[in-house]
Order: structure tokens, then sequence, then C-alpha cells
């Protein structure tokens, strides 16, 4: 495998790391780096000078509004927006649903839906997990029940990324029991924006608000709303989550977390001792190294032509661990002074609580959830075994 870059990609990384760090507003790339909220307002206007530059459905092909860019290029873009900092909260509608519409929708939802995205006018969440049907999708519940030219849905869906931000749903639901479980699964596509529709918040024990419980109870929704036929919903949903889990790996913010981290060790500790601590800095560090090479391995496959497989599961599941280990890392340097909450000081906060101190205790609790979403520990750990290790 051939991990160099050409001249040319050197070259687009640098174009890239200049316009971010021209364009994207410096407050705004703190707050995403340190885990302050960043309003819905905030991420629009972002999104608007990405549109501006063409830059911001980055999987589309130029047909639909995309840049045009290859693998390569995606990859090298979605590295220098972690490490920048650049906020991504509308993930759901420009890198999961834009490809899913591209290549399974109808002329129409094309049409109708992309563009869409790509103006802010829409934002999408994504509505996967049930209660008791989280890590186990082919056990979802919510039922969609065609009538006439519509289907009437009702169920419940849970764990909800920025449901409170956003006008539509891409829903797994069932439309038939007859069969395997995931034969009966169809992707619908529902207006949030209707009586019966109902976004409950949940408050993470890093105390954001990122995640929702929405109800759907009679619902009416077009039949022409169906992505791809009925059934066909469990065939889109691997496609989808393999898209997910690569980006689920997070090298780029990993990587300015450990750069963070070494930043701080060298100011807070002395130059010698802690030898236990700078040893645990030095193994993950090598880890983060061999995921990016895995991630590159990844990449060389989709170069060839191959569809994300059952190896980004490695990336989705040792991703979520080095960030993990990373923010707890950067919580036990900086000792007690990161357990102060930046919110409740007053007066000059940069003399009590430096800047890359604050929000690191609500950093470390956050990222707990990240070997749970996309898929928990346990379903990376039982697809890595039965189709890849074959055991």
């Amino acid at each position: 495998m051939d991990i160099s870059f050409s001249t040319e990609q050197i070259d687009f990384r640098l174009e890239v790391r200049a316009w971010l760090l021209a364009s994207l507003p410096a407050e705004l790339a703190r707050k995403v780096r340190q885990g302050e909220h960043v309003t819905k307002a905030e991420h629009v206007m972002w999104q608007k000078i990405q549109a501006a530059k063409g830059w911001l459905v980055p999987s589309w092909s130029a047909e639909w509004g995309g840049p045009g860019w290859g693998p390569v290029e995606r990859f090298i873009f979605d590295e220098e927006a972690h490490r920048a900092g650049m906020p991504r909260a509308n993930l759901p509608g420009i890198d999961l649903l834009g490809p899913v519409l591209i290549a399974y929708g109808t002329e129409e939802q094309k049409r109708e839906l992309l563009p869409r995205i790509i103006d802010s006018q829409d934002w999408w969440c994504q509505g996967f997990s049930e209660p008791g049907a989280g890590s186990d999708l082919a056990a979802l519940s919510m039922r969609a029940v065609r009538d006439g030219d519509d289907y009437i849905v009702n169920g419940t869906k849970l764990w909800t990324s920025h449901a409170q931000n956003s006008n539509k749903i891409m829903c797994l639901v069932r439309t038939s029991t007859e069969g395997p479980k995931q034969a009966g699964i169809s992707f619908l596509l529902i207006d949030m924006e209707q009586p019966g529709v109902t976004v409950s918040p949940i408050i993470t024990v890093g105390g954001l608000h990122h995640v929702n419980q929405v109800v759907i109870e009679d619902v009416r929704v077009p039949v022409s709303n169906l992505v791809g036929s009925e059934g066909q919903g469990w065939e889109i949903t691997r496609s989808l989550l393999g898209h997910e889990r690569l980006l689920g790996a997070w090298i780029g913010s990993s990587f300015k977390f450990l750069a963070e981290l070494k930043d701080l060790v060298r100011r807070e500790l002395p130059e010698t001792g802690y030898a236990e601590l700078r040893g645990r800095i030095a193994r993950t560090e090598i880890e983060l190294t061999a995921l990016n090479m895995t991630a590159y391995r990844v990449l060389a496959d989709e170069i060839a032509g191959k569809a994300p497989g059952p190896e980004v599961s490695v990336l989705k599941l040792k991703g979520s661990e080095i960030q993990q280990r990373l923010t707890e890392l950067l919580v036990e340097v900086a000792g007690p002074l990161a357990m102060i909450d930046p919110q409740s000081l007053t007066g000059n906060v940069g003399i009590m609580l430096p800047d890359d101190m604050a929000y690191l205790n609500q950093q470390a609790m956050d990222r707990r959830k990240m070997s749970i979403y996309g898929g928990a520990r346990e379903i990376q750990h039982n697809i890595i075994a039965n189709r890849i290790l074959r055991v």
C-alpha cells in the first residue's frame, strides 16, 4: 500500500488548511474544540460560508452541488476540518442522507431535497435507534402502515442527535412483519413540523443537549417519501453506516487533542518524572498513528473502487477509545482545574481558568457516548469477530 500523497494532494491539503484558517471564525473554532455550546444560528452561518466556497457537501458529486472530489480529497478535507475545529452539526443531512439520496433516491427526491440541504433550509436528524432496539437495529418496531398514498407512522426513536434543531428526520420503519426482520425495514423521510411529532431533550452525562427522544404518533407520510423500495431499508442502512463509522474514527480531532495534551504536559509538569503518565501518552500516540494507517488502508480500498466494509468497525471502535483516553488524560494532567465549570465563573475567566482547561471534564464525560452511538462497542466487536476474523 502506498500511503504517500502526491504533490497535488499536498498542495490541496495546504489550500484547505489556509482556507479554514482564514474563513473559520476563531471564536467558533474555539467553541467546537473546547466542547462549548454552539447555536444553530452559528452552525448555519458557517454552513453558508462553506456553501459559498462550494465545500459544504464534500462527498457529493458535482452534478448535485458537491465539489466532485475523489476519496483522497474527501479524506484530506475531513482530517483538516477536524483539526481546525470545524462545526459539523448537520452531518446527518450532509454526510449521510445526501449520498443515500444520490445513490437510491428518485430524480424528484434529489431535485427537491438536495438543494435544500445545501442552502440550510432543511436540517436532518437520523431516526434509527429505539427503546429496546438501539444496537440491534433489526429489532426496531416503529411501524409504517400503508393507507392509500400515505403511510401512517407510529413509534419512538431514541438518542436522536440534534433533533431539537431539525425540521426533517430520516427514519428506519417497519413496513412488514413477514420473513426475516431485516426484510421488513424501509427508509422513510418524515417532516417533523407537523402534529404528532414530539421531541424531548436528553441531557448527557457531560451536561450537553445533543440527543433527544422523538415520538411519532399517527403521522401521515406520503409514499413518495420512501427512499428506494419497501424492504430495502436494511441495504441502504448498511451503506450509510459504513460511511458513518468511517467518519466516526475522528482521527483529525484526536491528533488535535494529542497536540493539546503535549502542550499541557510541557506547561504543567516538570521535565522529569511522571514516567507512567508519559508512557500512557506515548502508547496512545502509537495507537492513534496505527489507526491513521488503518484509515489509509480503507482509503486505498475506496480508491480501488471498494465500498466501505466491516473494517470500518475497527476505525469506529478504536477511534472512540482513543478519543475517550485522550480527553481523560487531558483531565488528569490539568488536575482540579479541569473540574471547574467555566460557565459558573464571572470576571476575567482567563486569570482563574486557562482557556485550554475550560470544558476538559465536560468533554471527557461527554465522550463516554462515543463507544455507544453509531453502533455500540459490543456490536463492533461482533462485526470484527464474525466478518473479519471469521470466528
